[in-house]
């Protein structure tokens, strides 16, 4: 395995809830792409939206991982903490003529069909509730996915830096919190992947090199939705850590000896580490209980 010269990696979840199985899914795969290069794996709670988060969940996060042997580098950033570096990137942009104001409302968007940035990029002054835009739309973005291969995504909309609530948006905070971090390596869900694009965009603009990004099989429920939060996904059983880690092995494509489930966390971390490969990994959404299927088919 080649090992990079510089990885570093995070997991960063939001706390609008305790974790669950693919969360954790998430969170193995980033953990063991990093170890195994020889990288650093860091957490980043990305608590940008008050309204929606659960009080304690943060607290419940990091313990959960904590259970399971996931242990961070570093000290945890909260971006509810990093406001400061949003708002100096907003304003470096501003300054370069590259935002404006958008006063449309989701319904008036819904009802194009879409954003209009033709007609928003006329007004630039902020007057009343407004979100701010990137001007930043046309051609296209291309990037090698670890596991999706050579992505080409057309840039069709200009990028929300901050909501009309006020609140920093998450494509923005998300760049600047991995330009600061000197993130190298983006392990993330598959949901994702459509956002790249805009991301990689915005990095450029920004003045940085794109990480390396890498999406990741989800976890469905049986009525094929991903599992989250909002579709009320369980929380995870800390104290079935063990198993958790195996069935989270399985999903990514390990065949895992018998009684590995006996071990403890950091034993069952330190052989997937040793057994990392990024080729193994089944990239297709599925639910859990189609592990059992294709481990008796093999």
């Amino acid at each position: 395995m080649n090992t990079p010269a510089r990885y570093i990696g995070r997991f960063a979840p939001s706390p609008t809830g305790p974790l669950h199985f693919g969360s954790l899914v998430c969170a193995v795969g980033s953990y063991l792409d990093a170890v195994a290069h020889g990288g650093q794996w860091l957490v980043r709670m990305e608590d940008l939206d008050p309204p929606r988060e659960e009080p304690g969940a943060a607290d419940r996060i990091l313990k959960s991982l904590d259970a399971h042997g996931l242990h961070w580098h570093g000290t945890v950033a909260f971006q509810s903490h990093r406001h400061h570096l949003y708002d100096a990137r907003l304003a470096e942009l501003a300054g370069r003529g590259l935002t404006y104001a958008c006063h449309c409302s989701r319904a008036e968007i819904r009802r194009r069909g879409g954003h209009d940035d033709t007609a928003c990029r006329a007004q630039r002054e902020e007057q009343g509730p407004c979100a701010v835009r990137l001007e930043c739309s046309g051609g296209e973005e291309s990037f090698d996915d670890l596991w999706y291969g050579q992505q080409c995504q057309a840039i069709g909309e200009d990028t929300i830096l901050r909501r009309r609530d006020g609140l920093y948006a998450y494509q923005l905070a998300v760049v600047v919190d991995d330009i600061d971090q000197g993130i190298s390596h983006i392990v993330r869900g598959a949901d994702l992947l459509e956002t790249t694009g805009a991301q990689q965009r915005l990095f450029r603009i920004l003045g940085a090199a794109p990480p390396q990004f890498g999406h990741l099989p989800l976890v469905m429920n049986p009525g094929g939705q991903k599992l989250s939060k909002q579709n009320r996904a369980p929380a995870l059983d800390d104290r079935q850590a063990p198993a958790n880690l195996v069935t989270a092995l399985q999903f990514l494509g390990f065949r895992v000896p018998a009684g590995l489930e006996a071990e403890p966390p950091a034993g069952i971390l330190s052989w997937a580490t040793a057994r990392w490969q990024r080729r193994q990994v089944d990239r297709r959404n599925r639910p859990l209980d189609r592990i059992a299927q294709a481990d008796q088919g093999n």
